[in-house]
This record gives C-alpha cells, sequence and structure tokens, in this order.
C-alpha cells in the first residue's frame, strides 16, 4: 500500500470567481458554495467568511475543522456519500496544506469551543496558524439536534472536498510518500529493533459523542486493526461535540501528530508496525470488553511497546488507564497522552482515574487553568454562546468586551495527539 500526499500550500484566501487556486491564495466563489451546500434540504441557509492567521477575528462556536482534500482517482472521505466504498490509504490524494473548513452556526451540543486568531489563545493551538474557510449553516426549524449535528459533519466534509479539488490542475506541490506492508512484512522489517504499535482511542459515546469510521458510527465496532494510511486519507472523521480543548476534530484525524512521529523514528529508534483504533465507550462492561480485544490485538502485532493517545476526559481516562495496566500485565511497555483537570488552581487531583502501571505519562496540561482574551474586532459566528460552551459561563463576557474562559474551552487547546502549540519545560 502506498499513499501519496500531494501538497499545495495556502497562505491566503478570497472570494472571487472562478473558483481558483493562484500560487498561494485560494479564491473560492460564495455562490457556487451555496448552491452545493442547499443541495441537502435539512439546511436553510449558508454563508461564508474568512479568518486569517494574526486577524483580530473570533470563530464560534466551531463544529468541526476539516483539511481540503481530493482525489482524482478512488473516493475521498470514503463512506459518507456512497453506498459502496474504496479503501483509503493508498494512490494520490491533494491536501491544502495551510488551509482549512471550519463549521460553525447554532449551537449543536454544549462542548463546540472558540478559535482565536491572534491574541494569548492563539498560542494554544495550531489551528490560529491556518488559513479558515468559514462555513456558517442554518438548519430547517425539523431537524432535532443529532440529525444537526449529522448536516454540519457532512456539509463541512462536502465542502472540504469541494474545495480540495481545486488543486487537481496545480504542479506546485511537494510530495509525502507513505508506505505500509502486510503484518508479516512489518513484523520482520527491523527486526533489531524494538516493535511499537499506537491505539487509536477514538470518542464514541453517543449523545453527539461519536466519530465516523468509513461512514459508520465507531460506537457501534469493536477495536479493529487499521493502517496509518488510512487515516491520513479519510478513514476517520470527527462527529462528536466533546470538551473542545480535548476534541480529536477531522482535521487532527488527518494529520494525526502520533502517527507522523511514529512515522520519523520509524526504522531508526523502533519499529513501527499498527494501530489498533479502540472505541471509547460508556459502561464498564464495554470498557472491559474493549481492553480485552484492543490488548489481544496489540500482542498479535507483536508489539514489545505501545503508544496510547486519549480523546475528551472524565470516563474516558478510564478506558486510557485499563488499556495500558493490562498492556504493562502482559510486558508491553506503555506511553500514555492524556491532559489534566487539575482546577483552575492547579491544586484539585489531576485525574479521574489512574492505575499504578501508568509510570510513563505525556501530559498536555491542565484543561481548567484560565485565560483573559481580549475582545476582537471581529467574531463569526455569536460570541453570546460561550455561555453554553465548555470552558465558559454566564459571566465569561466581561463589560469591557474581553472573554473569560478556561482553556479546554479553546478548540485543541490541549489536544490529546499532542499536536498542540503548548510544551513543558525543566524548571
Amino acid at each position: 500500500m502506498v499513499l501519496e500526499l500531494r501538497k499545495i500550500a495556502i497562505r491566503s484566501i478570497e472570494f472571487g470567481s472562478p473558483a481558483r487556486i493562484e500560487g498561494d491564495k485560494l479564491i473560492v466563489d460564495p455562490d457556487e458554495m451555496k448552491e452545493w451546500m442547499l443541495e441537502d434540504s435539512r439546511i436553510k441557509n449558508v454563508s461564508f467568511d474568512i479568518a486569517l492567521p494574526g486577524t483580530s477575528t473570533r470563530i464560534l462556536p466551531v463544529k468541526d475543522v476539516i483539511e481540503p482534500r481530493a482525489k482524482q482517482e478512488g473516493e475521498t472521505f470514503p463512506g459518507l456519500f456512497r453506498e459502496d466504498m474504496e479503501e483509503a490509504g493508498s494512490g494520490v490524494t491533494y491536501c491544502l496544506d495551510g488551509c482549512v473548513v471550519t463549521t460553525t452556526g447554532p449551537i449543536v451540543g454544549f462542548q463546540e469551543g472558540v478559535i482565536d486568531m491572534s491574541g494569548p489563545a492563539a498560542e494554544y493551538n495550531v489551528y490560529s496558524k491556518l488559513c479558515h474557510l468559514v462555513m456558517i449553516l442554518e438548519k430547517q426549524d425539523y431537524v432535532d439536534p443529532h440529525e444537526h449535528e449529522e448536516v454540519v459533519r457532512l456539509a463541512g466534509i462536502k465542502l472540504a472536498r469541494k474545495v480540495g479539488e481545486l488543486a487537481f490542475p496545480c504542479e506546485n506541490y511537494t510530495t509525502e510518500t507513505y508506505e505500509w506492508g502486510n503484518i508479516g512484512e512489518n513484523y520482520n522489517a527491523y527486526p533489531d529493533l524494538p516493535r511499537v504499535v499506537y491505539v487509536y482511542n477514538c470518542m464514541s459515546q453517543g449523545l453527539l459523542h461519536d466519530s465516523y469510521f468509513y461512514g459508520r458510527d465507531s460506537k457501534i465496532i469493536v477495536p479493529t486493526m487499521l493502517t496509518p494510511l488510512e487515516v491520513f486519507d479519510g478513514a476517520l472523521v470527527s462527529g462528536n461535540c466533546v470538551s473542545p480543548g480535548s476534541k480529536t476534530t477531522t482535521y487532527m484525524h488527518q494529520n494525526n501528530a502520533c502517527i507522523k512521529e511514529l512515522f520519523k523514528h520509524h526504522g531508526k529508534d523502533f519499529n513501527f508496525v499498527g494501530i489498533v483504533l479502540c472505541p471509547l465507550m460508556t459502561t464498564l462492561k464495554e470498557k472491559f470488553r474493549n481492553r480485552m480485544l484492543t490488548v489481544r490485538q496489540v500482542k498479535m502485532l507483536g508489539a514489545d511497546g505501545a503508544l496510547i493517545s486519549q480523546e475528551g476526559f472524565g470516563n474516558p481516562t478510564t478506558d486510557l488507564m485499563i488499556v495500558c495496566q493490562e498492556l504493562e500485565r502482559n510486558g508491553i511497555k506503555t506511553v500514555i497522552i492524556t491532559n489534566e483537570d487539575a482546577g483552575i488552581d492547579g491544586m484539585s487531583e489531576s485525574l479521574p482515574d489512574s492505575v499504578p502501571e501508568a509510570n510513563a505519562i505525556v501530559t498536555t496540561g491542565n484543561s481548567n487553568a484560565t485565560l483573559m482574551l481580549p475582545a476582537m474586532d471581529k467574531t463569526i459566528g455569536v460570541l453570546k454562546d460561550i455561555e453554553r460552551v465548555c470552558g465558559g459561563n454566564v459571566n465569561s463576557i466581561q463589560p469591557d468586551g474581553r472573554l473569560l474562559i478556561e482553556i479546554h474551552g479553546i478548540m485543541g487547546g490541549h489536544n490529546l495527539q499532542g499536536n498542540t502549540l503548548v510544551g513543558a519545560v525543566t524548571i
């Protein structure tokens, strides 16, 4: 399996017609995009805006962030728009690097978040460094919250695919090529190096807390092996309203930082042999079942070590810990990535669950720490929704227009794949 990502650098977005890419500038036609979106009769109205790095712009509430991508041969985001589907992870995929489609509009759940393009909040996530084509969606009155989520999710993916197709004539691209063999080939590739598996936890808890694997709601699948190339190529899509700081947006799936880092060290420090996708469930019975199945598959891949990432906070920490515990008991050295919920002053218990075997932890920071954000010249979306967003409250909007918010109200503020601007220093 070989996947070639052709990356076209985008550093600015403008409205115009016809839609095209000129150098590093993306030009899009609002009327054309509106026509595409209104093909779904559940959408009452749609409008578009642009947010660029360094500008005094705030976007909220943010539902999803997607990198525009498209394939000339094969299916883009398989499983979402056709009954039949093709396996992701091979062929050529065009990517608009530095540009994203960002969806917003009347709030779906209570855990959409904020993206600031400048100021203190911009230092907490990678989204502030990207050019945003923002889509503001209004649903028909008869659409309930669950269907509302689906409408926004599919509209965002559709627009990202359509915009991605503008890259087809471009020749000014850079190329990233990834190769992946079968289990036996991967196992034997570097016999002198320890074998490492990535356990990829994804939100799958229902009540607007879901991810989609080849268009299938992940809460109705069991832990399964997949290739890293499938992840890069759109097999996983976000559909959840989990806390924005720890939400894995579709962009974060497409650019999974753990997988990129594993590839960077593959064949040098260890042998990266596979991924096990583990749905994060709600009941202890389901958590224990998934622990058993996940650990079994990690062992089948012949792992000496494992890396586990989390999504969300609270009870998903139990999934993280019990899988780590069982891997360690089976002699598989394990590193976990999580955030902390240590209260505003950082003095509270950081984790809702823990096990003694979890002795190698990477933290992405305290999600409860607060920031006072300056007023922005422009807000795309509805500022007052901060009162209902996770990390905000009814007193968040200050009389002078500033905004008081906890870090986990910032989209990707403590991303649990480590795709964040936050780091640790030795003192």
